[in-house]
């Protein structure tokens, strides 16, 4: 069997490359070559900084859906981006194509994030009765601020590159580069500023009165989202980004997605999803917004 994660050195910086066709979907055994790797290139004095990217035609749609109640075995995936944001080498995640879910949780864990046009990013959770389980909901509103990431967490709506600079999810629109030696050349113009830990950043608040806000914000919605039970969950765990320090808010984070994962609207969310033949490690790519 093929390794899922390769790691190369070349000068200062440990390359590691995502290859799990067709959508790298972020599996048991993914998640286990990739920490270790991550370990390897810590432990190395010869490395100065760590380039993470992916082959194939995305760099990662995020869990498999035929595992999601593995996600909890080590590496679980918040172990492994508390793993890539608390090492003391800068890394730079090189996007490409859809990034969803949970591997936009690995790129936020990232200190840069540099991707091509075409970029398509979201996390769509929601759709499955489910919230982000790897710090989404504590990373996006350090990097969007809370109204943005409101809007994108409740609605599982993806957004370009254009849009993801705009907001600061993304750091820089660069060329769709093939060569690994001039993507390398790019992405170290950003490691090159050292480390900018995401979980540092101050969230932007709209309003003062952020729970009022945001129970505002839930009394707006359609019945039908508000039906959703994910929906409640979510805007818990973003109060716990608010008012919380971050490790507690991963923490209910990660809790607030256990409930979600044994509730029967989840279950019927995944099986509908099965049945119509996007379950596996098949992903549908959400809507635009």
């Amino acid at each position: 069997m093929s390794r899922a994660v390769t790691l190369i050195r070349e000068g200062g910086c440990a390359r590691i490359t995502l290859f799990n066709p067709p959508v790298n979907a972020l599996s048991r055994r993914l998640r286990r070559e990739l920490f270790a790797a991550l370990c390897d290139a810590e432990g190395d004095d010869a490395v100065e900084w760590i380039l993470l990217r992916a082959g194939g035609r995305c760099f990662s749609a995020g869990a498999d859906m035929g595992e999601l109640d593995r996600l909890h075995e080590a590496p679980s995936l918040p172990e492994l981006t508390r793993a890539i944001e608390s090492g003391p080498k800068p890394c730079v995640a090189w996007l490409h194509g859809a990034v969803l879910g949970g591997g936009l949780e690995l790129a936020m864990a990232c200190d840069y994030r540099i991707g091509p046009p075409e970029l398509r990013l979201g996390l769509p959770q929601i759709a499955l009765g489910l919230i982000p389980c790897a710090g989404g909901t504590q990373r996006l509103p350090r990097l969007v601020g809370l109204a943005a990431a409101l809007r994108l967490l409740l609605s599982g709506d993806t957004i370009g590159a254009g849009e993801a600079q705009r907001l600061g999810l993304i750091d820089r629109i660069a060329p769709r580069l093939h060569a690994e030696a001039e993507q390398q050349q790019e992405a170290w113009k950003q490691a090159a500023h050292g480390v900018r830990r995401t979980r540092d950043r101050r969230i932007r608040v709209p309003v003062a009165d952020v729970a009022g806000w945001l129970d505002v914000q839930y009394r707006a919605l359609p019945q039908e989202e508000r039906d959703n039970p994910a929906c409640n969950r979510m805007l818990a765990a973003l109060r716990a980004a608010v008012y919380e320090p971050f490790d507690e808010g991963l923490r209910r984070e990660w809790a607030l997605h256990l409930e979600c994962l044994e509730s029967p609207e989840h279950r019927d969310r995944v099986e509908a999803r099965l049945a119509a033949g996007q379950g596996g490690r098949r992903c549908a790519v959400p809507k635009a917004s």
